[in-house]
């Protein structure tokens, strides 16, 4: 039998003779009423142990979130920085390579110098051979023309 406020404050003991209440009424009542509010302070005590509980898993949940926003920032600055880094070294191999291109050309340039020199001390061979062939040939042919006469 659930026991409200009301009732407790309608409650009504018969009278026994003299005017005193039946103590049989009021220990039944009072067994009554302590019942009640033992079923009451049972489930009391089992709300605030669930609210306990939900309470600490909320403070779980609330702390994995913090470290789940941490872990994201943290991956967030990692990826920021790989891709930095990515950024640096590809620019690092330009650079090298655009070094190593100017070192080819200007070994290529050095080349064609030197092969342009040694074409020009051909030529310059070249022609004084000639020059030197042809006077050889104009002194024979001189020699010839002698001997025939």
């Amino acid at each position: 039998m659930k026991i409200s406020p009301m009732d407790i404050q309608q409650q009504q003991f018969k009278g026994k003779m003299f005017g005193g209440l039946d103590p049989e009424d009021v220990d039944a009542y009072l067994q009554a009423v302590a019942g009640e509010m033992e079923e009451l302070i049972r489930e009391n005590n089992d709300l605030k142990e669930r609210l306990n509980r939900h309470a600490n898993q909320v403070a779980e949940m609330e702390a994995r979130e913090v470290q789940l926003r941490e872990t994201m920032l943290a991956a967030q600055r990692i990826t920021e920085e790989m891709k930095a880094n990515s950024q640096k070294e590809a620019q690092l191999r330009i650079s090298e390579a655009e070094l190593k291109g100017e070192r080819i050309v200007a070994d290529a340039e050095k080349k064609l110098v030197a092969l342009s020199n040694e074409i020009q001390d051909l030529r310059r061979e070249k022609v004084k051979f000639e020059s030197g062939f042809k006077g050889m040939l104009d002194t024979y042919y001189k020699l010839l023309a002698l001997n025939d006469e």
